[in-house]
């Protein structure tokens, strides 16, 4: 008689790690959910930041003059009437920010080679 419960508990373990290990809802999809869950932790971090952000920026443009002005000067490039204008060049004096000129055409259309 015992010999027959131990066998009926065996086999009810080893159905049951069985349903754990390879059935719907079991270690798998578990981790899979896990994992899920992590990533849209993360991306609805990174979205409540960019909107405390973007709140910000809204709030300043509302309550703020000096918000609007400094859009209007780093977007738009606008100035105020009666201001002058000066363009600061933070490159040395001998670097160039454009590409050197091409050698001037040679006389009589040649590209190269010898003129007869």
């Amino acid at each position: 008689m015992l010999r027959w419960i131990a066998l009926v508990l065996v086999l009810l373990l080893i159905g049951l790690q069985l349903k754990l290990w390879s059935a719907h809802g079991g270690v798998h999809e578990v981790d899979a959910l896990r994992v899920a869950i992590k990533k849209q932790t993360d991306e609805n971090t990174r979205l409540q930041q960019r909107n405390q952000a973007l709140a910000a920026d809204v709030s300043d443009l509302k309550h703020g003059d000096q918000a609007i002005e400094a859009r209007a000067r780093t977007e738009l490039g606008l100035i105020k009437p009666g201001e002058t204008f000066y363009q600061v060049d933070n490159q040395p004096a001998g670097a160039s920010s454009t590409l050197p000129l091409p050698p001037p055409a040679r006389p009589g259309g040649a590209a190269g080679g010898v003129v007869k």
